[in-house]
């Protein structure tokens, strides 16, 4: 099983409340759902106040490293991932579990 982290970092001036950011977050809260090859799925707003954390984050989990290629080119992700990057960097790790 393969471990996908993202971590979502908001462009400086760019708030939660954006529309853009709203329709961002709507778009990567149901993949879990929609995308049969993730075999776990959670995404949420991070809950510290410390300068260095992340603004968002997704943990998730498919089977193998095809699963992994099949979920990253599936077109509801790619959808989600163009409105992020309007407003927000991220950085990822992928780790075997």
């Amino acid at each position: 099983m393969i471990r996908h982290l993202v971590m979502f970092k908001l462009n400086e001036g760019v708030q939660r409340e954006d529309p853009r950011v709203q329709a961002g977050e709507a778009a990567l809260r149901p993949l879990g759902d929609h995308i049969e090859d993730l075999r776990f799925w959670e995404c949420g707003w991070n809950i510290s106040n410390r300068p260095i954390a992340y603004d968002f984050a997704i943990n998730s989990a498919v089977d193998d490293a095809d699963a992994l290629k099949r979920y990253l080119e599936h077109p509801a992700h790619q959808a989600g991932v163009g409105l992020w990057r309007e407003f927000a960097t991220w950085v990822i790790a992928d780790y075997e579990v």
